[in-house]
């Protein structure tokens, strides 16, 4: 339980609060934390065999990351609204079914973000409908080649990294998804 959180930072996607945490020693221990109101990855499956990554240029990093299509949650939409608004926006493609995969956190030291993680399929190409000064392009690669990428880190962003072997996992019959 934490107590007294400060606001320090707001801005249209997050903001960064100060709260202090009771230890059992009666002292409060003070942290900062990025509240952010979620996101969702979608991965989309072409065919049983191939996936839709994009090459999508990262401000942050300055450089463009190989990626599964994502978004930020909109204030009071749910995870599966926001999943085929981000596939459509950043791929075009349009699906048939998405499947609630998994919910993760992804830097949970700092970040209260939980992304969503959503199986496409059964997909339509269509018009994407990017934001303005997005730079993306979508790669169709075979499923292995995208596991591959892992590996030779040509993938490095961690929704991707998670989304990909979490999936990859069920393909193979190694898990069984549980609802």
């Amino acid at each position: 339980m934490t107590i007294d959180p400060n606001l320090l930072l707001e801005t249209n996607r997050f903001r960064v609060v100060k709260v202090h945490q009771p230890l059992a020693n009666g002292l409060l221990r003070t942290r900062e934390i990025v509240r952010h109101p979620g996101a969702v990855v979608v991965l989309p499956m072409v065919d049983d065999d191939h996936v839709c990554l994009i090459r999508n240029f990262r401000v942050s990093v300055d450089q463009h990351l190989l990626e599964l299509p994502a978004g930020t949650l909109e204030a009071g939409e749910q995870p599966e609204v926001t999943a085929e608004r981000e596939l459509i926006e950043e791929t075009g493609f349009r699906a048939k079914h998405l499947e609630r995969l998994h919910a993760f956190y992804l830097s949970p030291g700092i970040l209260d973000e939980r992304m969503h993680l959503f199986l496409a399929t059964g997909l339509t190409p269509g018009e994407s409908a990017r934001e303005p000064g997005e730079e993306i392009e979508n790669l169709i690669v075979p499923w292995e080649d995208a596991i591959n990428m892992i590996y030779d880190q040509r993938i490095q962003d961690a929704k991707t990294i998670v989304g990909l072997l979490f999936y990859d996992r069920l393909r193979t019959g190694h898990i069984q998804k549980t609802t």
